[in-house]
């Protein structure tokens, strides 16, 4: 990055790169008493203590881009096959290590199993393995304490009763390589239902009634987007406005342009980007 800001013959001084861990480096940035502005993307751990240096400082602004819960909600009259593959999307994209990503996903009772039956084929067919390869779609997690947290949620997971259809373990013998693993009969009191796994993992989860899932959907710390899929127009209009997130796509996911703010309720953050 700092190579391509010389190429691109920024003037100096304009653009400055400080390289170093949070705890030190990070923490004197949050506390320094001649910064106005910090803007921070990470965990909402860590948007936590650099709010409160902001407070017990100079007050200085900050704009904070942090966890999520997302739900993807899936309507009985949805083309199933589309809301398959974009949910699938949802979670999996970027090995399951996006903010938004769509990790709690909501099926209408009468679709359920055909939907859980796909989104486990879905998930068998994602190709793993080195991530410079053009037609690999999974590559490793960021480091060996994401590998680890991940594995942990799985075996969470399993414990508490929720059925692991597919994945469930390492890919391959060395590297941080996860397998695409999916979740059914998950209830909201399980951690993998509560706590942001920031992996390739998939909970799918069973409802009745819209009312029921609004609520369901919005019990949780987050709220930084959702998904729709229905082909009732009425019935979208309506969850767009109940759902609390700062985001929330109608048959597609992840589609995020520049002209559009981005931010959310709850802890995902202050501010939009």
């Amino acid at each position: 990055f700092a190579s391509l800001i010389k190429e691109a013959e920024f003037p100096p001084g304009v653009v400055n790169i400080l390289t170093g861990y949070g705890p030190t480096a990070g923490a004197a940035i949050a506390r320094h008493m001649e910064i106005d502005k910090v803007a921070f993307t990470g965990s909402t751990e860590v948007g936590h203590l650099i709010q409160q240096a902001a407070g017990e400082t100079n007050l200085k602004r900050v704009t904070l881009e942090l966890g999520g819960k997302s739900p993807s909600i899936v309507l009985a009259d949805a083309d199933m096959k589309h809301a398959v593959e974009q949910c699938h999307e949802a979670l999996f994209f970027n090995m399951g290590q996006c903010c938004c990503a769509g990790s709690r996903t909501f099926v209408e009772e009468s679709i359920y199993n055909e939907f859980l039956e796909r989104s486990v084929e879905k998930a068998k067919e994602r190709k793993v393995g080195n991530p410079f390869e053009l037609d690999t779609k999974q590559g490793p997690q960021v480091d060996k304490e994401q590998f680890e947290k991940i594995l942990s949620y799985i075996k969470s997971g399993q414990k508490e009763g929720a059925k692991l259809m597919t994945g469930g373990e390492r890919y391959g013998d060395k590297g941080f390589f996860i397998k695409p693993t999916v979740f059914g009969d998950v209830k909201d009191n399980m951690k993998i239902a509560r706590e942001e796994v920031f992996g390739p993992v998939q909970p799918i989860f069973k409802f009745k009634k819209i009312e029921e899932v609004i609520e369901r959907a919005n019990h949780t710390r987050y709220g930084l987007a959702a998904g729709i899929f229905t082909r009732d127009l009425d019935k979208a209009l309506m969850l767009t406005q109940a759902l609390q997130a700062g985001t929330v796509w109608v048959n597609t996911y992840n589609i995020v342009t520049c002209h559009t703010p981005f931010g959310g309720f709850k802890e995902p953050g202050r501010s939009e980007e």
